[in-house]
């Protein structure tokens, strides 16, 4: 099934239409052939240096032409020899995953934890900037065919200064939200997680279609409603009851995005995309987990009001 994730979806990144961030292409299998009608039959990386198993030719992997049997002590050794795992093959791992998240996220701590202690208060000048650019360079590698880890980390640094700048004029009103907001963002991922991996959330397409289908209307309603706040129009969709209603399905789509981050992890490793993947991984990771955070602040500022 192919990904709606934004990130995971485009030509390039590891889906089976697109041949996993473009190594091999998917050819449509002939009637009667073995593959016909399975998803899973043409695996792009079949015959590419990603899925060989470096120990294939090895000297003891066949017999040289001509040259005499193998001994007793040769076979033993390449009985015991071991076998070629993921990361001695080149092809992306949980682990690699969960490294270059951490990597990415820490990465965004650091720059917000910056922007919280050198900028005043209420100044949104940097971080109006920062989230500009930062928006820039999320679209540049979303659709960015090869990953780069210095622009992936250049995001997280540019995105993380703007929300500690926005997180630190938000504790000022509320004090005490910021870490309100982490633990909030903290508890959908690993209730997501746990859902998916308990088999509670399944990804299929028609759960894709119908999520996709309202994130777009979400989107374009925010849009609506901040083109109306130009021009001192007030739609009522980021205060009071209205706003709670719309905090809480901008982190239901949040979670969405999670549940389908996790689908295409997990769909890359199985399929055998590169290591160097786990970089977009992890990249769409961290977009939702934004994504969840500032509604999160959002959704706890109404929910507070003035105290």
């Amino acid at each position: 099934m192919r990904s709606s994730n934004p990130v995971f979806s485009r030509e390039g990144s590891f889906t089976r239409e697109s041949g996993y961030a473009g190594f091999g292409t998917t050819q449509t299998p002939s009637a009667g052939s073995p593959s016909a009608g399975n998803p899973y039959g043409n695996n792009p990386y079949g015959n590419n240096p990603y899925g060989n198993n470096p120990y294939a030719n090895n000297p003891y992997g066949q017999q040289p032409q001509g040259g005499a049997p193998l001994t007793d002590e040769q076979l033993v050794e390449m009985y015991n020899a071991p076998s070629a795992g993921p990361a001695a093959t080149g092809r992306m791992t949980l682990d690699d995953v969960v490294a270059r998240t951490a990597m990415t996220l820490l990465t965004l701590v650091a720059a917000g934890g910056l922007a919280w202690f050198a900028l005043p208060d209420r100044n949104f000048g940097l971080a109006g900037v920062a989230s500009l650019i930062a928006f820039v360079l999320g679209m540049v590698i979303s659709f960015k065919r090869s990953v780069s880890p210095p622009l992936i980390l250049l995001y997280a640094g540019l995105q993380g200064f703007a929300l500690g700048a926005i997180t630190k004029v938000f504790n000022t009103i509320w004090e005490g939200i910021a870490i309100q907001a982490v633990l909030g963002t903290a508890a959908v991922f690993a209730a997501m997680l746990i859902a998916y991996k308990t088999g509670r959330i399944r990804v299929t397409p028609r759960y894709t279609r119908i999520g996709i289908a309202i994130a777009m209307g979400f989107v374009l309603l925010m849009l609506i409603n901040m083109v109306a706040s130009l021009f001192g129009a007030d739609m009522g969709l980021r205060s009071g009851p209205l706003g709670i209603v719309v905090g809480l399905v901008g982190i239901g789509l949040g979670a969405f995005f999670l549940s389908l981050d996790f689908a295409a992890v997990e769909e890359a490793i199985a399929q055998g995309a590169p290591q160097k993947e786990s970089w977009r991984a992890a990249f769409g990771l961290t977009l939702s987990l934004v994504w969840i955070y500032i509604e999160m602040l959002r959704l706890i500022a109404i929910l507070r009001g003035d105290d």
